[in-house]
């Protein structure tokens, strides 16, 4: 019988751009979030050997530059299984979308694999393995909110956020993650780094942004770092302690949004795609406390009060063509509880 498994996408909360390492990489700081949207990933485990892969989407590879591909291959090498792997990929997130959905079905796949052998790796052996196939895959093996540094592979829990509103906007725009790095490091070296990515500002980070401008990569990702540590012991920048006590859980998201975090992405997406940046707008103008791109784009989101507020955003921009869908973040443990899917 196939195993059958809920793939959730994530977005990101700020996400800095340090360094060109050695490796090639760049430094990077965020803050994952995952969120309710999700494809659903099979795992079949049968007699023979060979991994295939099924997916209706055309532009999802079917060999083995898939990640679902490389991850079940390292996986069934690590195991000692010798087996025919077959795995289909029902697709509802978009391809190259910002969203995480390559990484979160390779990581699936994987735990998927896991139950459908009855066999499992440990929990480091995992996070080793997804670090290899991929710079966000490891985020899919925590789930809920972490704070990710390194080029994104090292991640670590941060304390879950409140269950929030978030409206998904997803333009049928492919953007390339590392023609998107490309166009940082040309920016950088024209010392255009800081510009305004000419959004609206979001309100509560202009000071942050005053400080950002101009500033050298790792001044930035330091600046960013502050921003978390200071959200995590309750002190705003400004020193002014942020809630505390009772209402602490429905306002830490916005004490974390009022850090000033930003995607430096924006700076070098929005001027290639000034569509995406009018979504930006729409969302901010329907009244978002928070706005930004997923990862490098295409995909945008925005956070709302409230569902009502959430649905009629999300209508707006249907009417106007760009399809939207209201959902919610996903704490670390109703990501757990829903991953598995009973039924099929």
């Amino acid at each position: 019988m196939p195993v059958t498994v809920r793939s959730f996408a994530k977005i990101n909360f700020g996400l800095s751009i340090g360094t060109l390492r050695p490796d090639g990489f760049h430094d990077l700081r965020t803050v994952y979030q995952t969120i309710a949207l999700h494809d659903i990933v099979r795992v079949q485990v049968e007699r023979g050997t060979g991994i295939e892969i099924h997916c209706e989407d055309p532009r999802v590879p079917k060999d083995s530059t898939n990640t679902c591909y490389r991850i079940v291959e390292r996986a069934m090498d690590a195991l000692g299984a010798r087996s025919r792997v077959t795995i289909t990929i029902e697709k509802r997130l978009p391809v190259q979308g910002g969203l995480g959905a390559g990484s979160a079905n390779a990581v699936a796949a994987l735990l998927a694999l896991e139950r459908a052998l009855k066999k499992s790796l440990s929990g480091a052996d995992k996070l080793r393995m997804a670090a290899d196939v991929g710079s966000d895959l490891p985020l899919f093996l925590i789930g809920g909110t972490a704070l990710g540094v390194g080029r994104g592979e090292e991640v670590y829990p941060l304390p879950d956020l409140p269950s929030t509103c978030c409206v998904v906007a997803t333009p049928e725009i492919g953007v390339s993650t590392p023609k998107a790095f490309a166009d940082w490091d040309a920016m950088v070296a024209k010392g255009g780094l800081g510009a305004a990515e000419g959004g609206r500002p979001h309100a509560g980070r202009a000071a942050v942004n005053a400080k950002l401008t101009g500033l050298p990569p790792s001044d930035r990702m330091n600046e960013l770092g502050r921003a978390l540590s200071a959200w995590l012991s309750g002190q705003s920048l400004s020193g002014v302690p942020v809630s505390k006590g009772r209402g602490r859980a429905e306002t830490s998201l916005l004490d974390l949004v009022r850090t000033g975090i930003e995607n430096d992405f924006e700076q070098v997406v929005f001027p290639k795609y000034p569509e995406l940046r009018e979504v930006k707008s729409v969302f901010e103008r329907s009244g978002a406390f928070y706005a930004s791109l997923s990862g490098s784009g295409s995909a945008l989101y925005g956070l709302f009060k409230s569902q009502t507020a959430g649905k009629k955003a999300a209508a707006q921009l249907r009417q106007n063509g760009i399809p939207a869908v209201a959902t919610s973040t996903l704490a670390r443990r109703l990501y757990w509880k829903k991953f598995l899917v009973s039924g099929f």
